[in-house]
């Protein structure tokens, strides 16, 4: 990206681990900036590069995200409100995006009263060998993915903590984790566990004494957390972490799949975990899933029915596709979720979520 500073254009590298496009409109900014200044130059569409203190950068952002709001309910359908949540929520992402800091190699942010944020950078940006520039909101959002990533998240049905990699889905919900830890195993000597994410329902199955659990993803980042978690939990004897697209090779007696619950476009990469346009991975799963069965195998579909809540994806829209892949249904476990926002009034979803029930569906060929 380049700007122009005291009458010299100016260039650094642009980095975004959301995959962001470069802003084409920057100015240079410094602490004189005020939060009504910074509001109006964010609606206009102008990127703000900061050089001054970091705090009060900080307090510049704090100051837009209080700006922005979260939007006021909006009257309609399930599907109304979602959209129109959806729609606040990515703006309010482009407006808090446009606040930039520069990053150089270390990776360091050279501003005043900077913390050491180099395994943060580092995790999200990967290594840095030239001046860069980010957004300060997401580097925030990397800071605090880093302390989630030492702290790690208590997962019960372990008895102990998952620690999440900047870009991973961790999982804060227990309740699909419960189902998997509680179905009765088809069988004890081989599992596959599509798009693993963390890993933490491959460490589940190997924790209840599958032999060999292959725990599959597409993203980098997903199959070295999965990795580095099997072997914190002991479990890196039984279970493998493979990068590939969906299924890898052979057939199993179990396959299981968490995929994305919400058909809907993903707005930055680290969104795909939990929406997926026209529900492709799940469809795809159901489609694939015969051809990757051992005989007498089963596959465990763990997915929540907000979607039909919110009108995006109808029960008999999902049963069809069961069926058309040549599936059915030997039984079901539901569990309704345990998460704050199922009880929160203010929430614009929260009719959606409290009717929200998770399900482990058991499918066979037919």
């Amino acid at each position: 990206m380049t700007w122009d500073e005291a009458g010299e254009n100016r260039s650094a590298t642009w980095r975004s681990a959301n995959g962001r496009p470069a802003p084409k409109r920057v100015e240079v900014v410094t602490d004189s900036l005020t939060a009504d200044d910074a509001n109006r130059m964010a609606s206009q569409g102008i990127a703000m590069l900061w050089h001054g203190d970091f705090h009060n950068a900080r307090q510049i952002l704090n100051a837009l995200d209080r700006r922005v709001g979260a939007g006021k309910k909006v009257a309609g359908t399930p599907g109304d409100r979602f959209y129109r949540h959806r729609q606040t929520r990515s703006h309010r992402a482009r407006i808090l995006g446009l606040l930039l800091v520069p990053l150089d190699p270390g990776p360091v942010v050279p501003l005043r009263r900077a913390p050491d944020l180099r395994s943060a950078a580092a995790e999200a940006y990967g290594s840095i060998s030239e001046p860069s520039v980010v957004s300060l909101h997401e580097l925030v959002g990397a800071i605090g993915a880093h302390e989630w990533r030492l702290k790690g998240v208590h997962v019960d049905a372990l008895q102990a903590r998952i620690h999440p990699h900047y870009g991973t889905f961790f999982p804060t919900r227990s309740e699909y984790v419960d189902l998997v830890a509680e179905a009765p195993l088809p069988s004890d000597t081989l599992a596959f566990d599509i798009g693993t994410g963390t890993g933490v329902l491959a460490a589940i199955l190997a924790r209840r004494g599958v032999q060999h659990v292959v725990a599959t993803d597409n993203e980098p980042r997903a199959i070295a957390c999965a990795g580095e978690n099997f072997r914190n939990l002991g479990v890196e004897e039984r279970a493998e972490a493979v990068l590939t697209d969906m299924f890898p090779p052979g057939r199993a007696p179990l396959v299981v799949c968490n995929p994305p619950w919400i058909p809907a476009t993903p707005h930055s990469s680290l969104d795909s975990a939990v929406y997926d346009p026209g529900s492709r991975m799940l469809f795809r799963f159901l489609n694939e899933l015969t051809d990757h069965l051992s005989p007498g195998g089963e596959g465990w579909l763990v997915l929540s029915d907000l979607a039909e809540h919110l009108g995006l994806r109808s029960r008999e829209d999902l049963l069809a596709a069961i069926e058309s892949a040549g599936l059915r249904v030997v039984d079901r476990l539901d569990t309704k979720p345990t998460h704050g926002k199922a009880a929160d009034r203010d929430d614009p979803l929260f009719e959606a979520r409290a009717a929200e029930v998770t399900s482990l569906w058991r499918l066979v060929p037919r």
